[in-house]
C-alpha cells in the first residue's frame, strides 16, 4: 500500500497544486519548533514507533465522523459534502482553501475524500485553522468535541517537530538519517535503509517531505484501516 499510496501521489499532477498548502504548513511547523519546549516525549524513531497503537487508538473515532458527512455513503466525501462538513463543525475557510485542502488529500485523483485522506484532513485543519482566543494554532475544542482525538493531532505534530532536525518545516534525508542513527549510536543505520524510510516518506521524490506527506506516510505506518471491515 506504501507504493501505490506514494505513486498516485506522484503520478497525481504538479506539486503546484499543493504548493499552497505545503507552504503554510511549513510556516505553521517552523513556529511550533520556535516556540516548542525543549523537551520532547520522543527520544529516537523508536519511541515513534512504540506509540503506533494509541495514535491508531486515538484515530478511530474519526470513522463515525467520516461516516456521517459521507451523506450517499459511498466510501468517499465529495467536495459538496466536504462544504457541508466543514459548515457543521462551524470551520469557516476561504473556498481556495477549501480547494486546496481537497486536491492536496485527494491523492489518488478520485474527486473524493477516501478514509485515511480524511484522516490528514481533518489533522491539517487542526493545524491550520486560526482561533483567535488562543495561542495555539488549533482551534477550540468544541470544533472536534473530542480532546482525545486532539491529544492525538499533537502526538503526530510533536514526532514531526521531533524528526525536523533543524527546524525547517520540513524532513530532509539528512533529518531521517539522524533520527535512524541516534537509535543506535555505536552503529550507523544502512544507507540503503536510511533510504528505503525516506522513500517511503519522500513521495513526490524532491528530496524533501512536508508534513502532508509525512502525515500519509504515519497513517500508513500505524494501520489505521487495516481492520477497517471489522470496525464498520
Amino acid at each position: 500500500m506504501k507504493h501505490s499510496l506514494g505513486a498516485m501521489l506522484f503520478n497525481c499532477g504538479s506539486q503546484n497544486k499543493y504548493k499552497r498548502l505545503d507552504a503554510k504548513l511549513e510556516k505553521k511547523m517552523i513556529e511550533f519548533k520556535r516556540n516548542s519546549a525543549k523537551n520532547t516525549n520522543f527520544k529516537s524513531i523508536n519511541s515513534i514507533i512504540l506509540r503506533f497503537p494509541q495514535i491508531k487508538e486515538g484515530l478511530k473515532d474519526i470513522r463515525g465522523v467520516f461516516e456521517q458527512y459521507d451523506e450517499d455513503a459511498n466510501g468517499a466525501i465529495d467536495r459538496e459534502e466536504l462544504k457541508r462538513c466543514l459548515q457543521k463543525l462551524q470551520i469557516k475557510l476561504k473556498d481556495q482553501e477549501v480547494e486546496d485542502l481537497f486536491h492536496s488529500c485527494d491523492i489518488d485523483g478520485s474527486q473524493g475524500i477516501q478514509f485515511n485522506e480524511f484522516i490528514v484532513l481533518l489533522c491539517l485543519i487542526y493545524l491550520l485553522v486560526e482561533s483567535p482566543s488562543s495561542a495555539h494554532s488549533v482551534s477550540a475544542t468544541s470544533r472536534t468535541s473530542s480532546p482525545e482525538l486532539e491529544a492525538t493531532f499533537d502526538t503526530i505534530i510533536e514526532a514531526f517537530l521531533f524528526l525536523d532536525k533543524n527546524g525547517d518545516g520540513k524532513l530532509n534525508k539528512k533529518d531521517v538519517l539522524k533520527a535512524l542513527n541516534d537509535d543506535s549510536p555505536g552503529e550507523k543505520s544502512p544507507a540503503r535503509i536510511s533510504k528505503s524510510r525516506f522513500q517511503e516518506l519522500d513521495w513526490d521524490k524532491n528530496g524533501k517531505v512536508s508534513f502532508r506527506e509525512f502525515l500519509f506516510a504515519l497513517i500508513n505506518w500505524v494501520g489505521i484501516d487495516s481492520d477497517e471491515e471489522t470496525e464498520s
